[in-house]
């Protein structure tokens, strides 16, 4: 499967606004990731990855997720979308030294430009998308061991069709497009994989891990004391509420 070339920046992750950083911390870490590095300017941060999903946990008690991407060349970028009609909710001040824009999707998704900060980079392991078939089914080859393999981050859209031409405006390639159970799409630039669900399902964005195992994977973390989670279509599926009141997918291959 050939992948577009990345048209948004160098880097993506999802940031997410957390209340408590540690306690955050705490809780990713159960689920298989680690620290990468952590800061207090703008404002304190702590970043965080399996192996091949990076997220930014920033302290602010007003919750907030995020498609973020980490730019080289921000000026440039920014003035191309705004030609093709991007309009900015969020640009920075003139004396601002870390650059940050902000825009929404047609549904209302937030994604955010910022400047590049030295030490920053790409985690290096697979995701869904780019693991050999061959692979998806062995839990030995999971970048992840806890939870499996990162396939997208879903949200909720009222037009499908509207939605994909919007995200095609940023560099995103339409990967798969179905129409059952509902309309739905696989959308992914290179980098950052989402994935488009017309429906009423569900309401919030969510984290969306995939395993063979997962019904062993998700009994492990429930042994462990995993709690505040919900069951969709089976003990083999749930849909976790974060410390930061965001969600997390952990469902079967095939559901």
């Amino acid at each position: 499967m050939e992948l577009p070339q990345p048209k948004l920046g160098e880097i993506t992750a999802i940031t997410i606004a957390s209340p408590n950083l540690e306690a955050s911390l705490k809780f990713y870490q159960i689920l298989g990731f680690t620290e990468v590095m952590r800061f207090d300017f703008p404002f304190p941060w702590i970043q965080i990855s399996d192996g091949a999903l990076l997220i930014m946990l920033r302290l602010d008690k007003k919750e907030y997720i995020a498609l973020t991407y980490y730019v080289k060349n921000i000026d440039k970028i920014t003035t191309e979308l705004e030609q093709v009609g991007i309009k900015f909710s969020q640009k920075p001040q003139a004396n601002d030294l870390v650059k940050r824009f902000v825009f929404e999707s047609p549904d209302g998704l937030t994604i955010s430009l910022v400047s590049i900060i030295d030490g920053f980079a790409q985690p290096p392991g697979p995701t869904m998308l780019t693991m050999p078939q061959s692979d998806m089914f062995n839990p030995e080859k999971y970048v992840n061991k806890i939870c499996g393999m990162y396939g997208e981050f879903a949200h909720r859209v009222n037009d499908l069709n509207v939605s994909v031409s919007y995200w095609e405006k940023l560099g995103f390639k339409a990967l798969t497009k179905f129409e059952s159970p509902y309309p739905w799409a696989i959308l992914s630039d290179g980098l950052a994989v989402v994935g488009l669900h017309q429906t009423k399902n569900f309401i919030n964005p969510a984290i969306t891990y995939f395993a063979s195992d997962m019904k062993d994977k998700i009994n492990k973390l429930k042994n462990e004391g995993l709690n505040n989670f919900e069951e969709k279509m089976g003990a083999g599926n749930i849909t976790l509420t974060t410390p930061e009141n965001q969600r997390i997918n952990l469902f079967s291959m095939g559901m």
